[in-house]
């Protein structure tokens, strides 16, 4: 009995491997080459002058829920971020990581689980936010952008991250509407096995602060959606004290 329980089973995992090898070779795509780093820069900037990159630069405060789960409260100047998940609340100091809290259904954990706690949220918030404003980054800190030409000759932007985040080495190839907004980036990221994955950029909307930002984003069958966003010059203008932070000061 346990033999034919064992066939079955690696015939189950000949069968799901082969399965993964066909949609593998089918979907994967190489990275591509791209040139004309100068041009690119142009390309880059007329992204950013079109979502009034100014704009995001002087928001201070903004909030917002990714995928209907994971609430967010981002305070840009002093480098503070709360996240909040199911029964979890999380405070962390992007400039001093010990001074980060963690509490679950209101009690403070001073435990281990602390740090795994503080871990997951920075894994979320650094996921989560580059969903959010991802186009804001491409002239970030040890990003290279390049021109890949795509169908019909048109220009697209491929830029890579040497580092920053979670993962870095990911690229993404941008590629933009008539008005330079984007309109979706394929994925060549360490979390995926297949190279080429399409996200779409949608459902554009202007903030207070007149940032703008994209808030649906299709991914094969999954759509996620950005919700709640507020954004303000300090903590008041998004409906909480201006205590807020002062556990993690």
């Amino acid at each position: 009995m346990i033999k034919k329980i064992a066939k079955i089973f690696i015939i189950i995992l000949v069968i799901l491997t082969g399965a993964f090898g066909i949609i593998y070779f089918a979907k994967n795509e190489k990275l591509p080459i791209g040139d004309s780093p100068e041009k690119a820069d142009e390309l880059a900037n007329k992204m950013l002058v079109a979502l009034n990159k100014p704009a995001w630069d002087s928001t201070n405060l903004v909030s917002w829920t990714f995928a209907g789960s994971h609430k967010y409260v981002w305070d840009k100047k002093n480098e503070k971020v709360s996240i909040q998940w199911g029964e979890n609340l999380v405070f962390l100091n992007l400039k001093e990581w010990n001074k980060g809290k963690a509490f679950i259904k209101n009690e403070q954990i001073k435990d281990k689980k602390l740090d795994v706690l503080r871990g997951k949220a920075y894994a979320m918030f650094c996921n989560d936010s580059y969903w959010f404003i991802a186009p804001y980054k491409v002239f970030d800190n040890g990003v290279s952008r390049k021109i890949v030409k795509i169908e019909n000759q048109k220009d697209a932007l491929l830029v890579t991250y040497s580092a920053g985040g979670v993962t870095p080495g990911d690229s993404y190839l941008w590629v933009l509407d008539e008005k330079y907004r984007p309109l979706y980036f394929k994925m060549w990221v360490k979390i995926l096995p297949i190279g080429g994955i399409k996200g779409t950029w949608e459902n554009w909307i202007t903030t207070k602060t007149m940032a703008k930002v994209a808030t649906t984003h299709k991914i094969g069958p999954i759509t996620n959606i950005i919700s709640d966003i507020n954004t303000g010059s300090d903590l008041s203008e998004i409906g909480l004290p201006n205590s807020y932070f002062d556990i993690i000061k």
